[in-house]
């Protein structure tokens, strides 16, 4: 009696251990594919994050330089337009152009086209072909300097001045229609002669530098 009593208790001890073996197996198991979720959905989420902020940024500057693009050409008016001459060994006229806008900037491209006393062709430019391109912002100016530093160069008093504007685009080099600036009723006495023009500059001490003159 005592020998079946003692098998059946081992027995019994065999099954539970192999029981809780068992579950310790499947708890193990059900860990490790647990963590292994978690490493991944963190993974993959961190992946989205990366992909969102780098084509964020790339559309950023994307969307800057289209916007670069498309600055509108400057407004040529008279009344942003004004003219001055320094006189000396040095002299130069200075011409200058304010974009008179609260809120919108605008381009202007390499030299401004100016026929003094309704002459055939405009001044020349001292760097011809050099693409230069000035964006000025709301209530921004820029500066063109005619250098006056010989007798020739200074010619006689003007009259007034036809002022066109160029564009970026060769096939469309000028503004439609030319700007007369009037010196007599301004009360602005400007002699020019034989002379060129600089490029827009953002700073008048860049217009002289060009024109040789600052």
């Amino acid at each position: 009696m005592t020998a079946r009593r003692t098998r059946r208790r081992s027995a019994a001890y065999a099954a539970l251990a192999l029981g809780l073996a068992g579950s310790l197996a499947l708890t193990g198991c059900n860990n490790t594919s647990s963590k292994s979720k978690k490493s991944s959905s963190s993974s993959s989420s961190k992946s989205k994050k990366r992909k969102i902020i780098g084509g964020g940024a790339a559309a950023g500057v994307g969307a800057g330089a289209a916007a670069n693009r498309h600055v509108p050409n400057c407004n040529l008016t008279t009344s942003r337009l004004d003219f001055s001459q320094q006189a000396g060994p040095k002299g130069y006229v200075t011409v200058r152009y304010r974009n008179s806008s609260s809120t919108l900037s605008c381009t202007l491209y390499n030299a401004p086209l100016l026929s003094f006393n309704q002459a055939k062709t405009p001044l020349p430019m001292v760097k011809p072909g050099s693409g230069h391109v000035v964006t000025l912002r709301p209530h921004s100016t820029a500066y063109a300097v005619i250098p006056i530093t010989s007798p020739a160069a200074r010619g006689t008093q003007q009259k007034n001045v036809a002022v066109q504007f160029m564009r970026r685009s060769s096939e469309s080099p000028t503004t439609d229609e030319p700007v007369v600036y009037d010196f007599v009723a301004k009360h602005d006495t400007i002699s020019v002669g034989q002379s060129k023009v600089t490029n827009w500059n953002s700073s008048l001490s860049g217009a002289k530098l060009e024109a040789g003159v600052g």
